[in-house]
């Protein structure tokens, strides 16, 4: 139970400590790429041989994450969402000490498992958390978005550290910036020890009297005062709608889905859609950038030189998301981001599938892989992380956050593992892979993914709804809700494709 609170506000507080935990994810994602083919690293690891040595301890996490996202899945909701932040902070200290004192390929590995599961956590949760904790409709966007600038940053920031670290030639060159994501799990889990869990899970735990009282103080109101009575009734009503739904949810549903929500659509959109960001290739950019400014053909320090900008350019793309989001709208986002993305790759492989490539050709496909991580954090990072938990309804919603880490990482897992193998032995085509995923995202957006910028958590359930239940009496009593706490008035079920 949560006993007190900062003197801060507590949405301003969760949206400064939560994202710092995913700022993990970014930093353990491109910490390693850096480091891993130095001299002092490969001399702790003992000189490994093999074409999967290194893949393997880069993508081990990955595959610990992913199954950490399943479990979630199943534990996620008694848990709560401020417990899964904490275990997987605690997870990422113990993996980290251990990565940075590893002297084998099998403690280092046992160490990213560890770390890995811990990101199953945050990364199933944190997105989740942030979108509950949100009052209104118009910040969830930019705060979640917000969350993003730190995972992408915090890849930029490792492969700088890397860069700098890496120009000396011993152990501290790599130990000191593994060890340093344990930094971002303390910051992280000690303060988010001070915050509550979101109101949205007290009531959905039927816990109501302190789901009450966090919105009193997300609101800085009394508990008694209207505003938050109205939020309070609007939450309570959206959970009778799910507990009415005639043809409930089973897993079945996942595959062919009968519920009057549609859960299992929206399950699957989730998984879907950070499956696809996957499939396009960005987790291989991050991991291998170095590697994949060598093939190109330039040289091991501008390689790694050109890798810390390619990342930081990454991170840059993100910064502007926030202040887009709610006026250009989810869908459009993806949509346009994704044909961007296709013709940017489309550029990078023509030009590094030349047998004999000339100097100009070598820097279209550095410019084009650079504006290509350019576009690819603008549209495809911040809303893929939102999308999932936000079409997900309440009792659901951690199976949804953890379907899309799920997706996230395992195909994560897959790319960096079997991407870096590809990338030894068959070079340059594992991209076109990655330019017809580009081209796929176009129509599963447009197919798949409809609008949900401007509607509240609990207007989105009526997007996906069966016409029975947009036509019920707590479909009507809900729309009476949110336009009473909004001041609008007019109908707010729409009839879109799903």
């Amino acid at each position: 139970m949560w006993y007190g609170a900062p003197n801060l506000s507590d949405i301003i507080t969760a949206n400064f400590l939560a994202p710092q935990s995913f700022a993990l994810y970014g930093y353990d994602a491109g910490v390693l790429g850096g480091v891993q083919h130095t001299k002092p690293f490969l001399s702790a690891m003992k000189n490994p041989t093999g074409a999967y040595v290194i893949p393997m301890i880069a993508s081990s996490y990955t595959l610990a994450a992913a199954v950490c996202a399943l479990f979630v899945a199943c534990v996620g909701m008694p848990l709560g969402r401020r417990n899964c932040l904490l275990l997987g902070n605690g997870l990422v200290i113990i993996g980290g000490a251990l990565q940075a004192a590893a002297w084998s390929v099998s403690q280092m590995i046992v160490g990213r498992v560890i770390c890995g599961l811990g990101i199953g956590f945050i990364s199933s949760t944190t997105p989740t958390f942030l979108a509950e904790m949100c009052l209104e409709s118009e910040q969830r966007g930019p705060d979640v978005a917000s969350m993003c600038i730190w995972l992408v940053g915090g890849c930029a920031f490792a492969y700088w550290v890397d860069f700098g670290f890496t120009r000396m030639d011993n152990q501290v060159s790599w130990r000191v910036p593994i060890g340093l994501q344990t930094i971002f799990a303390l910051v992280s889990g000690s303060g988010i020890l001070l915050l509550p869990d979101t109101p949205r899970w007290y009531f959905a735990r039927n816990r109501d009297d302190e789901g009450l009282k966090v919105l009193s103080r997300l609101y800085d109101l009394s508990i008694d005062h209207e505003q938050v009575q109205e939020m309070m009734e609007t939450i309570r009503t959206s959970i009778k709608l799910e507990e009415q739904d005639e043809h409930r949810f089973n897993w079945l549903d996942l595959f062919w889905d009968r519920s009057d929500l549609k859960v299992g659509r929206r399950v699957r959109i989730s998984f879907l859609i950070l499956s696809m960001q996957q499939m396009m290739g960005i987790n291989l950019s991050v991991y291998y950038s170095t590697v994949i400014f060598s093939q190109v053909g330039l040289s091991p320090f501008l390689s790694q030189l050109l890798a810390a900008i390619m990342n930081t350019l990454f991170a840059t793309g993100t910064v502007f998301l926030p202040f887009t989001i709610e006026r250009f709208g989810r869908r459009n986002i993806l949509m346009y981001s994704a044909v961007g993305l296709t013709i940017c790759m489309a550029i990078f492989v023509g030009m590094i599938s030349q047998a004999k490539p000339t100097l100009g050709m070598q820097w279209t496909a550095v410019a084009f892989v650079v504006i290509y991580n350019f576009i690819f954090g603008y549209g495809w990072i911040g809303v893929c992380w939102l999308y999932g938990p936000e079409i997900a309804p309440l009792k659901f919603r951690h199976i949804g956050g953890a379907a899309g880490a799920f997706g996230e990482w395992l195909f994560s897992f897959i790319t960096v593992f079997a991407g870096g193998i590809a990338l030894e032995k068959i070079g340059w085509r594992i991209w076109i892979w990655m330019l017809l995923s580009c081209a796929a995202a176009v129509p599963f957006v447009y197919f798949m993914c409809p609008e949900t910028t401007g509607k509240s958590l609990e207007e989105i359930d009526l997007i996906f709804a069966t016409q029975s239940v947009k036509d019920s009496r707590l479909a009507s009593e809900l729309i009476a809700h949110t336009h009473h706490k909004q001041g609008e008035t007019g109908s707010i079920i729409h009839e879109e494709k799903v």
